[in-house]
């Protein structure tokens, strides 16, 4: 074996990042290393982030967990999008799903088409054009076999976490119980040599990822790392979350309801609705909007409401020396669009890919840097849209995110989309045409033309065309069971 390959890894917290990190590095790599992961009882994880993006698939592809076994695990219920209520305006609501729009070709997506029938009359809104937007607000759901899996979860973070821990331990992962006192840095390289822990101990390791939150203990308090401040553009710095008891059914979609501050969610998993209000502390208190939040739920108290503060940006570096911060101590995006699982499962494969040796080559940690980055970036921009392109001047919060300087990058995609309606992914990026193109029509954006190819076709054969579509996804998710029908027969949880 190769003998400057690294052997000692040492995880410090546990949660959601931890635990995917120990059970992805000891099922994939384990063999080859020692993995410790530190967590404290003592210390709360901050686990509201109970929704998730298709892209897990790929994480659980790789783990080979089997989709209904996470599932009952964790009280999970499926996603098909999210709901925007208030966003545009008060009162005017959208969808973004996940899916696809319709069918385009060559030149031109499906947009070109549906914007020259809505011109003529001859279309609905842009969503009945999409099974899994017509689904979800029908109820419906199924998995089919060879179908693409254009769909996510709710589920319970801290289960999830301990779904996990279940398989990193089995692979032999360490788990040792502590509270991190201090992180020792060697004065001659900078790198971290160990971590010492209230119970005087200390465990020593080659490489370390970092899972404290937002504190940050390794990346930031040791080796001062450095945090991109993007408060500018997503104002929002607090949050309360709260869980009650389900009453009603559960649809297959979170939803996301502006208020005059910020937004408030609902989660609905198989045993309870997972709530929480979002806001800018400028333009609201803690106690109004803890008001606001219990004013606007339904169903019995789980647990008592909690407040949770936070700036949104990014680590300057999110592997810096010996150091890779993964989840909350890498930054933190609002979970407007439900990144935060999806940007740790990133963090964690591109790690892998990029596996260093002692030497901690800086091509490799360069390269997941700028990937990291890339990507993030794209995320931000595509929250930002969701707040700048509004027609809500009902409070001081709105106008202000209405007039406010946006990135440049996002100013593009605006003005791209406006002038000829066209939108684009490019390599790494997230969000594809469809999200884009949904947030933006649904926020109130319209392309001022259509791609001259849709020309081609007469009128007739426009309306023929776009019924079609539209009469097939009918028929399609006709033949769909009720989502909590399916829930029942596929993956109901035990854990109630």
């Amino acid at each position: 074996m190769n003998s400057s390959a690294i052997k000692n890894v040492v995880i410090a917290g546990g949660g959601t990042a931890g635990w995917m990190a120990a059970a992805a590095l000891g099922k994939l790599l384990g063999k080859n290393l020692n993995i410790t992961l530190v967590e404290s009882d003592l210390i709360p994880t901050v686990g509201v982030g109970e929704a998730t993006i298709p892209s897990l698939h790929i994480f659980h592809d790789l783990l080979k967990i089997k989709e209904s076994d996470v599932m009952k695990a964790t009280n999970a219920t499926f996603k098909l999008g999210i709901s925007f209520e208030n966003w545009r305006d008060v009162n005017q609501d959208y969808i973004h799903s996940f899916g696809y729009l319709g069918q385009g070709c060559w030149a031109a997506g499906f947009q070109h088409f549906w914007v020259k029938g809505k011109q003529q009359g001859i279309v609905s809104e842009i969503g009945d054009y999409c099974p899994e937007h017509v689904a979800s607000r029908r109820g419906k759901f199924a998995v089919i076999p060879n179908q693409d899996r254009n769909y996510a979860y709710h589920l319970d973070a801290g289960l999830y976490a301990k779904f996990l821990r279940g398989m990193a331990e089995e692979y032999g992962v360490k788990r040792v119980e502590g509270k991190i006192n201090q992180v020792n840095v060697n004065e001659a390289n900078g790198f971290i040599q160990s971590i010492a822990l209230d119970n005087s101990k200390v465990i020593e390791g080659d490489l370390f990822i970092d899972c404290t939150g937002f504190k940050g203990l390794l990346i930031e308090q040791a080796l001062h790392t450095g945090y991109e401040d993007w408060s500018h553009w997503l104002p929002c710095d607090s949050a309360i979350a709260v869980q009650t008891k389900i009453h009603n059914k559960t649809v297959p979609y979170t939803r996301s309801i502006a208020h005059k501050a910020g937004w408030q969610w609902q989660i609905p998993l198989q045993n309870r609705m997972g709530n929480g209000v979002v806001f800018c502390s400028k333009h609201l208190s803690d106690e109004d909007a803890k008001e606001l939040l219990l004013n606007n739920i339904e169903g019995e108290l789980l647990n008592e409401p909690r407040v949770i503060k936070f700036k949104t940006g990014t680590r300057r570096k999110h592997w810096n020396k010996n150091c890779v911060a993964v989840g909350l101590s890498s930054g933190f995006i609002e979970p407007l669009e439900s990144t935060s699982i999806h940007l740790i499962q990133q963090s964690i494969i591109r790690l892998m890919q990029n596996l260093p040796s002692k030497n901690m080559e800086q091509a490799n940690i360069d390269d997941f840097n700028n990937k990291m980055r890339f990507e993030i970036d794209n995320i931000r921009d595509f929250i930002v849209l969701h707040y700048h392109v509004t027609q809500r001047t009902d409070s001081a919060f709105w106008r202000y995110c209405k007039n406010m300087e946006i990135p440049e990058s996002l100013q593009q995609r605006i003005n791209f989309f406006i002038e000829n309606g066209n939108a684009y992914r490019t390599e790494r990026e997230l969000f594809g045409e469809t999200s884009w193109i949904q947030v933006m029509i649904g926020q109130g954006l319209m392309p001022k033309y259509y791609h001259q190819i849709v020309d081609m076709m007469s009128d007739a054969e426009l309306k023929g065309f776009l019924d079609n579509i539209k009469m097939t996804i009918e028929r399609r998710v006709n033949s769909f069971p009720d989502h909590n029908e399916f829930i029942k027969n596929y993956c109901q949880s035990s854990v109630m």
